[in-house]
């Protein structure tokens, strides 16, 4: 089947014909002919598959088909995505498809500045592509109106919604006009989002092109045993070895630095790509990776969203991720459009339950190649939540079991060496073994044998006299120094403190 079979305009299929599109998809065969309809959709599809052409298209030629009068130039269809990356590369899809058509589009993102963004909105859009996120903060301002909307497109909904995003998606919803036409895609289907799926869309058409659980077979899927330690000197002589890109994932942005700090150490070059970096940096960083300038691409699995270069070769998870879904995501990275690609997988003790998981989802036993020369040999287990990173009673660790015999060493030492006991410490085992409670006077030092109290110098001096706060003086002088008597006061002939303070005789005080 080829796409002028589909009831594509002339103006679009020209636009393909252009980018070397002739056939398309499983995923735009059953989607774009429905969307033309009309019709809601529920499509899952894995990344690569041509999903995002499959909602542009329609959505470009329903656009162009109805055009309104309106010198406003209100925004008439609105694209969700989870993060920057993945909503250039849909504005680039709408823009190089509709290159022949007029109508205008634009994307907004947080990290960077708005002006130019609300100048572009200012001067009219028909297709916005935007992140939740910088979208509810415009609203705010006053800058986007969705009054007009007439097609509604949520791309990577599951990932939308892990990251957080679902109060805001909840929120835009309600601005939407309740008559419109509804896109849901995703490259799988968590059981949690079934609920909203049911508040979003109206009769939908479901479409799939593979199962939820399914990995790309183009993808040949190794997996490698090393230790945590070790698994940067595995990574280093696979580089080298392989001249190619290569994308590795960590599970933090922190991990991903650390990554990219060894590799350039090792003469390996190597870039970030995560949250914490600006969209500057993270718009370098790919098109860098994208040049052939730099080798390796070291990004977390939410800044990965987005990345689509044919020619990748090689994925490698440095890291093993969490959700087995999570996998699937990572290695739909290589093997796109057709070509092949190849994944690597480095698995330390603790992370072999999430490659069962993985194995259990996919429904495949990924191959193991051997590591001879660094294998697996710490299997030391992880230590659970609220041990504070040690080891339990039960598994101590082999500093832990040194330690108790050191104690138990220092203990036995201590019963073995001869003490003398004080009359303080027989006075109170005495007391103990007769049930009486020891006298303190035969216990203190103060006290002889016969209970006299024994003579202490400081008995026999004056206790000194106590300072006036502030003055330095002692209560019992007055402020001339002279001898004050107790509990009598200032005699008449006194002269008071202040009574030189015209001369500047008196006392100065402090700044205050």
């Amino acid at each position: 089947m080829e796409f002028k079979e589909l009831g594509i305009m002339p103006a679009i299929l020209n636009a393909l014909q252009d980018t070397g599109y002739t056939q398309p998809t499983p995923i735009q065969e059953q989607t774009i002919p429905v969307t033309l309809q009309g019709r809601d959709v529920l499509g899952l599809a894995q990344t690569g598959t041509g999903k995002t052409a499959a909602f542009a298209v329609p959505t470009l030629q329903l656009l162009a088909t109805n055009p309104r009068k309106d010198r406003r130039r209100p925004i008439r269809a609105l694209v969700l995505t989870p993060t920057r990356e993945l909503g250039m590369q849909v504005y680039e899809s709408f823009e190089t498809y509709g290159h022949h058509l007029p109508l205008k589009s634009t994307v907004i993102f947080g990290g960077v500045g708005q002006g130019k963004q609300v100048s572009a909105l200012r001067a009219g859009v028909d297709v916005l592509v935007a992140t939740p996120g910088r979208l509810v903060d415009l609203i705010n301002q006053g800058y986007v109106d969705l009054s007009s909307i007439e097609i509604f497109i949520l791309d990577e909904a599951d990932r939308m919604l892990d990251m957080g995003f679902i109060h805001d998606i909840r929120r835009l919803v309600k601005l939407l006009p309740k008559k419109k036409q509804t896109l849901f895609f995703s490259a799988t289907m968590p059981k949690e989002i079934t609920d909203i799926v049911d508040g979003l869309l109206i009769d939908p058409v479901h479409v799939s092109v593979a199962p939820v659980s399914s990995t790309v077979e183009t993808v040949t899927q190794t997996v490698q045993y090393v230790d945590q330690v070790n698994k940067i000197h595995l990574l280093e002589r696979f580089t080298k070895a392989n001249p190619g890109p290569v994308l590795v994932f960590t599970r933090t942005k922190r991990g991903a630095d650390r990554v990219v700090r060894d590799l350039m150490r090792r003469g390996v070059s190597a870039q970030a790509i995560h949250g914490n970096k600006s969209q500057n940096a993270r718009q370098m960083a790919l098109d860098n990776f994208k040049n052939y300038e730099t080798q390796v691409l070291v990004a977390t699995d939410i800044a990965a969203r987005g990345i689509d270069i044919n020619e990748l070769n090689y994925v490698i998870n440095y890291d093993m991720p969490d959700v087995p879904e999570t996998y699937v995501h990572r290695i739909g990275r290589t093997g796109r459009a057709g070509h092949s690609g190849n994944s690597l997988s480095y698995v330390s003790y603790n992370e072999i339950p999430l490659l069962k998981d993985i194995e259990a989802l996919t429904k495949q036993k990924i191959t193991v190649l051997e590591n001879l020369d660094f294998p697996l040999e710490d299997k030391t287990p992880k230590a659970k939540p609220g041990q504070g990173g040690r080891k339990s009673e039960k598994n101590p660790s082999k500093r832990d079991l040194e330690r108790q015999e050191a104690k138990r060493a220092k203990r036995r030492r201590f019963d073995d060496s001869p003490r003398v006991e004080s009359d303080k410490s027989a006075s109170k085992v005495n007391a103990r073994k007769s049930g009486k409670k020891s006298d303190r006077r035969f216990s203190d030092k103060r006290f002889d044998a016969n209970g006299e109290k024994k003579y202490d110098r400081r008995d026999s001096q004056p206790a000194k006299p106590k300072k006036v706060k502030g003055t330095g003086k002692p209560k019992d002088l007055n402020m001339r120094g002279e001898a004050r008597t107790k509990n009598a006061s200032r005699s008449f002939t006194e002269k008071p403190f202040y009574a030189d303070r015209k001369k500047g005789n008196g006392p100065k005080r402090g700044k205050r």
